[in-house]
């Protein structure tokens, strides 16, 4: 540790090659980030680090940095938004809980992949349908809402403790209209279902999807199916659920059987239900929210785990919304 004219400098040393390239890239391209978001600079030769700055800042990034390597060491991969989220966390106070990203394997893919909770509100996601009976999952695009039900799902059958999946969507048109599409209704309403093929086949391949459909373990139906059934034994997920009505939303948790457990996602800023009809996401969450085995879990911008771009667009959208809402309490303020 030093201090020089230019401000406070420390060292810290990474050992394992592996773990330096797993942080910085193969061409160190991750350092000019670093250099960005943490406000100090960083200079690396071999494993020696060199961090200079504000010694609040220098501080904040060797420790930011030390709970990286942590997760380079478990041969993770360090992006460029896990290392904003992690730069976060740690300004927040949070940084003990950086190591916790990744950690844990919820499923692995019929590819062999390990599927990890990548952000502390994933993980609270996950914890919320172990724990739950039904579990509401509210949150922007790219959030992992849909594809972390459907691998708790798998597991769930994988593990015998259901006899089968349910997964339905509202089939409710975004600026198309259902009637010109090609086909049968079944023909008809597949577009809607078809991220829920996606995420099953990932999970479990096409041909062990095939089966399971053939048996009847798993099921991909629209909304409206579900009415005047009762679901036991089942893990039951209701996606896009921002696009139901309050009679349907009633509808579908009252399909709920013994032995059984519900998810149910959505997007509140997404709603493409007619004007003037209240989804019924939303009234749900007003009138559920104190109700025992019942867990809400509000994911953000700073959970989604896509490219760092949707979670760029997804702020700017927030942003906009908010200033909109200011804009809008003021007129009224001041309406004569």
């Amino acid at each position: 540790m030093e201090n020089r004219e230019q401000g406070y400098t420390e060292h810290m040393r990474v050992e394992s090659p592996e773990q330096f390239i797993g942080m910085f890239g193969i061409r160190e391209e991750n350092i000019p980030l670093f250099r960005e978001e943490l406000g100090v600079d960083i200079f690396a030769h071999g494993g020696d680090i060199t961090l200079s700055g504000d010694p609040d800042k220098v501080a904040l990034a060797r420790l930011t940095l030390e709970k990286l390597s942590e997760i380079a060491l478990r041969g993770e991969a360090v992006d460029r938004t896990r290392i904003r989220y992690a730069i976060g966390l740690a300004e927040e106070g949070k940084a003990d809980r950086i190591a916790e990203i990744m950690r844990d394997v919820i499923a692995i893919t019929y590819r062999g992949r390990q599927v990890k909770c990548k952000t502390l509100g994933q993980k609270q996601y996950v914890e919320a349908i172990k724990n739950n009976t039904a579990t509401f999952a509210v949150g922007p695009a790219g959030t992992g809402k849909t594809y972390l039900a459907i691998a708790m799902a798998v597991v769930a059958l994988k593990n015998k403790e259901i006899e089968r999946i349910i997964l339905t969507r509202p089939a409710v048109e975004a600026g198309e209209k259902l009637g010109f599409l090609p086909g049968d209704l079944a023909q008809k309403v597949d577009p809607y279902l078809r991220p829920l093929y996606d995420a099953l086949h990932e999970m479990l391949g096409v041909d062990a999807y095939q089966r399971l459909l053939e048996r009847g373990a798993v099921e991909v139906a629209p909304l409206a199916y579900m009415r005047g059934r009762t679901l036991n034994d089942a893990f039951i997920i209701l996606d896009e659920a921002q696009n139901t009505t309050s009679e349907q939303m009633k509808m579908f948790l009252t399909r709920m059987g013994m032995g059984s457990k519900m998810v149910i996602t959505g997007d509140v800023t997404q709603i493409d239900l007619p004007t003037g009809k209240r989804s019924g996401l939303v009234e749900a969450l007003e009138v559920l929210k104190d109700v025992p085995d019942i867990g809400i879990v509000q994911l953000t911008h700073r959970d989604v785990v896509r490219h760092e771009l949707v979670q760029a667009i997804v702020r700017a959208y927030e942003k906009h919304a908010q200033k909109a809402d200011r804009t809008e309490r003021q007129r009224r303020v001041f309406r004569p």
